[in-house]
């Protein structure tokens, strides 16, 4: 069902948190997975000069970031490719799974409070805008409450 599956990451370990899904769904559907990252360099007002470094420095941390995961995962048994693209992230997701012919978008969001979910607005846009189909990973990283932090505590019980 699915051959070709997109997964925008971003460096951060929420944004990982969908690899051990992705392989799975990639050794059941003997799919290949591109990793794709989105880098923005906005430096304000300077020389092109500067500007043209800026975006070569963010290039390759993008390729070794880029590098490393994708030997990970081909250590895995997965068929992984990369790919290191500048622009706005949403539109550069959506673009790059229409352009590439991607079966699916695979990409992991921040779950907010106890019962709501917010997508993030990366996600909000790609979810709402993507003709191909996506797939959300909920990541809900919980904190204890201490309970020396817990307001009935602090103030005492009636």
């Amino acid at each position: 069902m699915f051959k070709k599956i997109l997964v925008p990451l971003d460096g951060s370990p929420l944004a990982a948190k969908i690899l051990p899904q992705v392989v799975d769904l990639a050794k059941t559907h003997d799919a290949e997975l591109t990793l794709l990252y989105v880098y923005y360099t906005e430096v304000g007002e300077t020389s092109p000069q500067v500007m043209q470094e800026a975006v070569a420095q963010e290039k390759k941390r993008c390729e070794l970031f880029l590098g490393q995961t994708a030997k990970d995962l081909e250590a895995q048994g997965v068929k992984v490719s990369i790919a290191c693209v500048e622009g706005h992230p949403a539109r550069e997701i959506i673009g790059y799974a229409v352009t590439h012919g991607m079966d699916l978008i695979a990409m992991a969001t921040h779950g907010k409070g106890e019962v709501a979910w917010v997508l993030g607005s990366v996600a909000e846009k790609v979810v709402s805008h993507s003709p191909v189909p996506v797939l959300l990973h909920r990541v809900v990283e919980v904190k204890p409450l201490l309970l020396k932090e817990d307001p009935y505590f602090t103030r005492g019980l009636p």
